[in-house]
């Protein structure tokens, strides 16, 4: 079965593409969830246009992460923690952590473009990648500092 994909599916396309699919699999999964329409004579004539509005929006969307980035690249989170002896975290800094602080300074970025594989476990500073766009990478700047201790009454 022939298909034009409506959006980017990762391991068989882009959007505009015409692929061939196993019939069930279009049938019952890329055709209801509105991921791809059927490959008709008239689809295929909508291809150019589909394609044109993808790169316009995709201009448009590189653009705006350009102009993001540039702004994340000024922004230091400072995070305040409880530490030992060797400066190691009793808990740690996590990609989720990160994304609220963000969040509470105006910030709308979701947890999967924080690009941490291990949380934060150290103090000091930190360079964090965001990855907005495609392509477009920010380096983001996290400083863990020790936790100011209570001092118990006497």
């Amino acid at each position: 079965m022939e298909i034009i994909l409506k959006e980017d599916l990762p391991n068989l396309g882009r959007k505009g593409d015409v692929v061939k699919v196993a019939d069930g699999y279009g049938r019952n999964f890329l055709l209801p969830q509105r991921k791809a329409i059927a490959a008709t004579t008239a689809n295929l004539r909508n291809i150019e246009q589909m394609r044109a509005s993808a790169a316009h929006k995709d201009a448009r969307d590189h653009e705006a992460a350009l102009g993001l980035a540039g702004q994340l690249a000024q922004v230091r989170l400072v995070f305040q923690r409880r530490a030992g002896e060797h400066d190691t975290l009793f808990g740690s800094v996590t990609s989720m952590d990160v994304r609220h602080e963000l969040e509470a300074r105006g910030y709308d970025i979701e947890r999967r473009q924080i690009e941490l594989p291990d949380p934060l476990k150290t103090l000091g500073e930190h360079a964090v990648p965001v990855h907005l766009f495609k392509g477009v990478v920010a380096q983001l700047q996290v400083a863990i500092e020790r936790e100011a201790e209570e001092e118990a009454p006497a």
